[in-house]
C-alpha cells in the first residue's frame, strides 16, 4: 500500500473488530515498525505490553465505562446524544491490546536533545505509536486508541513499575472494513479542519489563509 494511501486510510476503530486473532508474523512486523521510530537521543523510551487475557481486558473495560459515564455526565442536549452513539467496545471485541509505555529514565542520565524540551521523550513514544498504527493499517488491520482511563489504574492493572508512564491502550485486530469517514465526523462530533487553516507563513497569523502552494 502506498504510504499516502495508508495515512489517509488509517482510522480510529471502535466498532468494526471481527474478534479474529492477529497472526504472529504480522504482529512481529507491526511491532518492529513501531520499534523503528525515531527517538530523542536514540533513547528508544517505549515498551509494548501485549494484553490478551480476557479478564484483564474486562477489568479495563469496566474502568473505561466508568470514566466514559463520568464524562457523559458533563454533556447535555445534542452533545450527549452524539456521544452516546460512539462505541468503546473494541477493548472486548478485539482479541489483542497493546499498551505503549514511556520510560523517562531510558537513555539517561543525560538524554541528548532533551535538556531544553522535557517532553521530547514522550513525543518519541507518540512517533512509535504512529508507526505502529500505520503499519497495522498497511497490513489491513484496525487500531483503536482508548483514552478514557486513569493512568494509575492502568499501571496497577498491568504491574507497570513506578516512574514508567502508560501512554496508550491500543486495541488491535482484523476488521470488517475501515470506515471512509472518521467516526467522530460521521457522528457529528467534529469536522475535519481545512489544511489551509493550519498553515502559517513565517509567523503565527490567525488571519493567514494562504495555501501551502502560495
Amino acid at each position: 500500500m502506498d504510504i499516502y494511501d495508508t495515512i489517509h486510510r488509517r482510522r480510529d476503530v471502535r466498532a468494526e473488530f471481527t474478534g479474529e486473532p492477529v497472526p504472529a508474523d504480522i504482529l512481529h512486523r507491526i511491532l518492529d515498525a513501531a520499534h523503528a521510530a525515531p527517538s530523542v537521543g536514540y533513547s528508544q523510551p517505549w515498551d509494548f505490553v501485549l494484553v490478551r487475557d480476557a479478564g484483564t481486558r474486562s477489568r479495563f473495560h469496566e474502568h473505561v465505562q466508568f470514566e466514559r459515564d463520568t464524562f457523559a455526565a458533563t454533556l447535555d442536549g445534542e452533545a450527549a446524544e452524539r456521544f452516546a452513539r460512539i462505541k468503546i467496545d473494541g477493548v472486548l471485541e478485539s482479541t489483542l491490546s497493546i499498551v505503549v509505555t514511556y520510560d523517562p529514565a531510558r537513555g539517561g542520565p543525560t538524554v541528548l536533545g532533551r535538556h531544553a524540551i522535557a517532553d521530547a521523550g514522550l513525543y518519541s513514544v507518540c512517533l512509535a505509536i504512529q508507526n505502529l498504527w500505520l503499519a497495522a493499517t498497511a497490513e489491513g488491520l484496525g487500531v483503536g486508541w482508548v483514552s478514557f482511563y486513569r493512568e494509575p489504574f492502568l499501571a496497577g492493572l498491568l504491574g507497570i513499575p513506578d516512574g514508567i508512564r502508560p501512554v496508550a491502550w491500543l486495541c488491535l485486530g482484523p476488521v470488517t472494513h475501515l470506515a471512509t469517514v472518521p467516526d467522530l465526523e460521521r457522528h457529528g462530533w467534529r469536522r475535519k479542519r481545512p489544511l489551509a487553516e493550519a498553515v502559517h507563513h513565517d509567523r503565527w497569523a490567525a488571519a493567514d489563509r494562504r495555501t501551502v502552494d502560495s
